[in-house]
């Protein structure tokens, strides 16, 4: 078991052994999970790790945004 301190202001620093289990670096955000039996500490995921996730829709990212505002713009006009 690794244990660590809290200090006065509420803070504590995760050990060496989980932030390298975890991955964790300077600057990562880290999830509190609460659970019945504990807390569940994770590595939080942020947009960036979901990258080649979705298909490539050949477009641009200023392209998918162009069409996201125009079919939201159906949607307002059409009432739906």
């Amino acid at each position: 078991m690794v244990v660590a301190k809290v200090l006065p202001k509420g803070q504590i620093t995760l050990p060496k052994v989980i932030r390298e289990k975890l991955g964790v670096n300077v600057g990562d955000v880290i999830a509190f999970e609460e659970k019945d039996d504990g807390v569940l500490i994770k590595k939080s995921k942020t947009i960036l790790d979901y990258r080649g996730c979705l298909p490539d829709l050949g477009m641009t990212a200023e392209e998918i945004r162009e069409r996201a505002r125009e079919e939201a713009l159906k949607e307002i006009v059409s009432g739906d």
